[in-house]
C-alpha cells in the first residue's frame, strides 16, 4: 500500500502496536539487531522480495490507558495533539510503556512501564507528550536496528496508521528519527496494497504494478526540525530510561522469595516494639525491687 517496493524503503504502520518492515529486496538479511527477516511480497514467477521486520507491543495502546486508567483525556484523537501541544516539551520526561515486556529489538518480557524525571512542575499535558514521544522513540530504536543491519541510512519513513491524524506525533517523528515522514493521505493503506497486489495477479491482471507509478500516490510530508546534537541527546536519555524498565517483572519462584522476605522484614518492627516494652517492663520490676 506504502509503495516501499524498493530496496531501501520502509514503513511503519501506526496502531496499538507499530509495525515496521524495511524493504532488503531480494537478499534476505539475517538479523543480528533483534529484528525478524520475513517475506515483504512475491508476485508470479519473479523472486520473492524480503525485509526486516520490528515490531512495537504499546503505540496508539497508551493513548488509551491514559484516558481509561488515568482520565488525563477524553477523546483519544483531539485530546492527545491539543494537550500535548500546551506544552513547548515533555519538561524531561520520559515513559517507557512497557505494559507487557518490550518488542524489537529488546525482546525482554521483564520490562514494566515506567515514568521518568518527574518533578513539581511536571503537568499531565508534560506526560500526554511523553507518551506520544514514546511511539517515537520505541521506533528510532527499530530504524536504528535496520540501519545496522543493513549499513545504509534510511531517507524517508513511510507511514500509515489511525495513529497518524495526529499532526503533532508525525513531526515528533521526524524530530526524533531524523528523517522525513511521509504520511499517506488513507490511514487503511495496507488493506489497499492487498487490493493492488490481487488485481495484478497472474489471471486476473486488471493492471501493472509500476513501482514509478506508485511512488506517486499524494501524501503529506513532515521533515525534522531538530539538530542531530539534539535528537543524540534526547535518545540518549531515553535509552536510560528503558534501562530503568528492566527487570521488574521477575519469575514466581523469585516473586515468592521476595514477598517472604518482604514479610520478615515488615514484621520486624512490631517484633523489635513488643521485645523491648517487654524488657522495659521487666527491667523497671527489678529496679523497683531493688529499691525496696
Amino acid at each position: 500500500g506504502q509503495s516501499c517496493m524498493r530496496e531501501g524503503q520502509a514503513k511503519n504502520t501506526y496502531r496499538s502496536g507499530c509495525f515496521l518492515l524495511y524493504n532488503t529486496g531480494t537478499s534476505r538479511v539475517q538479523s543480528t539487531h533483534g529484528l525478524v527477516t520475513t517475506v515483504a511480497y512475491k508476485f508470479g514467477n519473479t523472486p520473492a522480495v524480503y525485509a526486516l521486520e520490528g515490531s512495537v507491543a504499546v503505540a496508539g495502546a497508551v493513548m488509551k490507558w491514559l484516558r481509561d486508567n488515568m482520565g488525563f483525556i477524553k477523546d483519544v484523537q483531539q485530546d492527545t495533539e491539543s494537550l500535548a501541544q500546551e506544552v513547548f516539551n515533555t519538561g524531561d520526561v520520559y515513559f517507557v510503556p512497557a505494559f507487557k515486556g518490550l518488542y524489537a529489538p529488546y525482546w525482554t518480557k521483564d520490562a514494566r512501564g515506567i515514568i521518568c524525571g518527574l518533578t513539581a512542575f511536571s503537568t499531565k499535558q508534560h506526560i500526554i507528550r511523553a507518551a506520544l514521544e514514546a511511539v517515537c522513540f520505541q521506533t528510532r530504536d527499530i530504524l536504528e536496528a535496520m540501519r545496522k543491519d543493513c549499513g545504509i541510512p534510511l531517507s524517508k519513513l513511510h507511514v500509515d496508521g489511525k495513529m497518524t491524524t495526529n499532526n503533532l506525533l508525525m513531526q515528533l517523528q521526524a524530530d526524533i528519527g531524523g528523517t522525513p515522514v511521509i504520511r499517506a493521505q488513507s490511514q487503511d493503506i495496507t488493506a489497499l496494497g492487498m487490493a493492488t497486489a490481487a488485481g495484478a495477479a497472474e489471471g486476473i491482471d486488471v493492471w501493472d504494478i509500476n513501482p514509478e507509478e506508485r511512488e506517486l500516490v499524494p501524501s503529506d510530508t513532515f521533515l525534522p526540525t531538530s539538530t542531530e546534537d539534539e535528537r543524540d541527546a534526547r535518545y540518549t536519555k531515553w535509552k536510560m530510561a528503558v534501562q530503568r524498565s528492566l527487570g521488574w517483572s521477575l519469575t514466581k519462584k523469585s516473586s515468592a522469595m521476595t514477598e517472604e522476605r518482604y514479610k520478615l522484614l515488615a514484621s520486624i518492627p512490631g517484633s523489635m516494639y513488643l521485645i523491648i516494652s517487654f524488657s522495659l517492663i521487666a527491667l523497671s520490676q527489678y529496679l523497683s525491687k531493688e529499691n525496696l
